[in-house]
C-alpha cells in the first residue's frame, strides 16, 4: 500500500471531514446498533467509517476512487468487517444490496453529484430505513423549503412528496481537509411508508414537477400546456395562474393522480 498522504481529487469532489466534535454530532444523529445494515456511500479516509465500524462491527462501504480502496481495507481489520463495493454509487443496485432486509444509507455526498444520488436513492426507497447525508447547505435548504419559499423547488417536492426531510446541524468549511467554500450541513431522510404516499404515477409526477419549475416566473397554464389543462389544475385545487412554487407538496400529488 502507497503510505504518502492521499489527495483530495477534484473531480470525485472530495472534502474529507476530520473535525472530531463534528464526527461525534454525526454519530449521535444516526445512532448505529449492532445487527443494522449500514451503507456509507464516499468512505473517503474512513472519518465516519471507523467510528461507526467500532459500533456496529460490520459495514458496507461504496467507494469509486480505487487509490483509497487499499487504504481503508489496510485498516480496517482493526475496527471490524468492511465490506467495500468499487463503484460509482449511481449504479449500485441498493435494492440488490439489502437482499431482502434494509439499508441505513449515510455518507459525505461529492457536492458535484449530490442530486443525482439522492434522485437515486429514493428508486430504492421502499428498502431504505433512513438517510444520513452531508450536502451544502443550500442542498439541504432546498431539500427542506416549504412552498412559496424562493428556493423551493423540483428537489423539494421530490424528496418531501417521498421522505420526511429533517436539517440537524450546520458543518463549517474548516471541519473538512480541503476547506470547501460554503457551509455544509447534515440532513435526516426517513422514507414514507407506501401507505403515507397518495396514489399516482411516479413519472408523471417528475414530469409535471419538471415543466413547473423549468421556467419559474411562468404561470402554471403556460408552463405546464401540453402537460395538464387548467380543468385538471383545479381539479387538483391549484389555481392555474399560479406559479409552481406557490404549489405544496400535496397539491402536486394530487395533481399527477388526475
Amino acid at each position: 500500500m502507497n503510505d504518502s498522504p492521499h489527495i483530495a481529487r477534484k473531480r470525485f469532489g472530495q472534502n474529507f471531514l476530520h473535525e472530531r466534535g463534528i464526527i461525534e454530532r454525526i454519530l449521535r444523529a444516526i445512532d448505529p446498533q449492532p445487527g443494522e445494515r449500514i451503507v456509507e456511500i464516499g468512505p473517503g479516509q474512513g472519518a465516519l467509517t471507523w467510528p461507526l465500524l467500532d459500533r456496529i462491527k460490520t459495514l458496507t462501504a461504496i467507494e469509486i476512487d480505487r487509490d483509497l480502496i487499499p487504504r481503508l481495507r489496510a485498516e480496517a481489520p482493526r475496527h471490524g468487517e468492511l465490506g467495500i463495493v468499487e463503484a460509482d454509487v449511481l449504479t449500485v443496485d441498493f435494492t440488490a444490496l439489502a437482499a431482502g432486509g434494509t439499508l441505513r444509507l449515510v455518507g459525505n455526498l461529492p457536492y458535484n453529484i449530490s442530486s443525482p444520488i439522492l434522485f437515486h436513492a429514493l428508486d430504492h426507497a421502499a428498502v431504505i430505513r433512513d438517510m444520513h447525508f452531508m450536502l451544502q447547505k443550500e442542498v439541504v435548504d432546498r431539500m427542506a423549503a416549504p412552498h412559496g419559499n424562493k428556493v423551493y423547488g423540483r428537489l423539494s417536492v421530490m424528496l418531501q412528496a417521498y421522505c420526511r426531510v429533517e436539517p440537524l446541524f450546520v458543518v463549517p468549511p474548516g471541519a473538512f481537509t480541503p476547506a470547501p467554500k460554503v457551509d455544509s450541513a447534515i440532513v435526516r431522510l426517513t422514507p414514507k411508508a407506501a401507505a403515507d404516499i397518495p396514489v399516482h404515477d411516479r413519472a408523471r409526477l417528475e414530469q409535471l414537477v419538471r415543466h413547473g419549475f423549468a421556467q419559474r416566473r411562468k404561470t402554471l397554464r403556460n408552463a405546464l400546456d401540453g402537460v395538464a389543462s387548467d380543468e385538471q389544475l383545479r381539479a387538483a385545487g391549484i389555481d392555474p395562474g399560479a406559479r409552481a412554487e406557490a404549489v405544496a407538496v400535496a397539491d402536486w400529488l394530487r395533481l399527477a393522480a388526475t
